[in-house]
């Protein structure tokens, strides 16, 4: 009996585990379709978002046919959008949402019930993405030697290097996303992801702990939304 309850369990896990991964990859291949509509085409030489989008795939494992399927299926979705939705959470922390639909009506109406059922309310445009700015975020691998290679990186263009533990994190301006990549490439770097955020130049610290529940409960129904792709706070928890 307890041989089928601890094989009861153990199954229960995988199903959760495999529900989760299905949510992961249906937000990444969504990632990768309007990085496609909206990043300038099919090649990610040329396209930094769709770059990002596949790096991000692969370090989530996902197969390469349903990469390939993913930029394929861009071409169907007519009406796929990429929007940020603005709002202000508890104790008037910045929150920013980046959403894929292809119902901007819908979408927004439930992206305003969650602010709402979380202390929170929506804000007009540019009333909090005026203090953010967009970056890459790039992990390349540690090599056997960290302190030349920490060198090396400094010549790459990234504005700021942090030891990670297993590799390197290069924060780079948007802009200069795939002149960084090259330059890692052309040196042997391996890149293990590269991602794209928006960080506040002006973050707000957060020391009562009942609010950063609150703040923490309201990204978290955001992330679990469907159409919802990237969160992004001003809020230092």
């Amino acid at each position: 009996m307890s041989g089928h309850s601890k094989w009861s369990t153990i199954k229960r896990q995988k199903e959760i585990n495999d529900q989760v991964k299905g949510k992961i990859f249906t937000k990444l291949s969504l990632a990768i379709s309007v990085a496609v509509k909206t990043g300038g085409g099919e090649d990610p030489e040329t396209n930094p978002k769709l770059r990002a989008a596949i790096e991000a795939a692969r370090s989530a494992n996902m197969p390469k046919e349903n990469i390939e399927k993913a930029i394929n299926k861009a071409k169907e979705k007519g009406n796929l959008e990429e929007v940020i939705y603005e709002g202000f959470g508890p104790s008037g922390i910045g929150v920013l949402v980046e959403v894929a639909t292809d119902n901007k009506n819908r979408t927004f109406q439930e992206i305003r019930n969650i602010f709402e059922k979380n202390e929170g309310n929506m804000a007009t445009p540019g009333a909090v993405s005026y203090d953010f700015k967009q970056f890459g975020i790039i992990v390349v691998a540690k090599s056997e030697n960290p302190d030349e290679q920490v060198l090396l990186l400094i010549d790459s263009g990234a504005d700021d290097i942090q030891d990670v533990g297993h590799g390197f994190e290069l924060l780079v301006l948007f802009e200069n996303i795939n002149l960084v990549r090259n330059f890692l490439s052309q040196n042997n770097q391996k890149i293990i992801s590269i991602d794209i955020v928006r960080k506040a130049n002006n973050p707000i610290k957060i020391l009562d702990l009942k609010v950063c529940d609150k703040i923490k409960q309201l990204l978290n129904a955001l992330e679990e939304h469907d159409d919802v792709q990237k969160v992004f706070t001003n809020a230092l928890i």
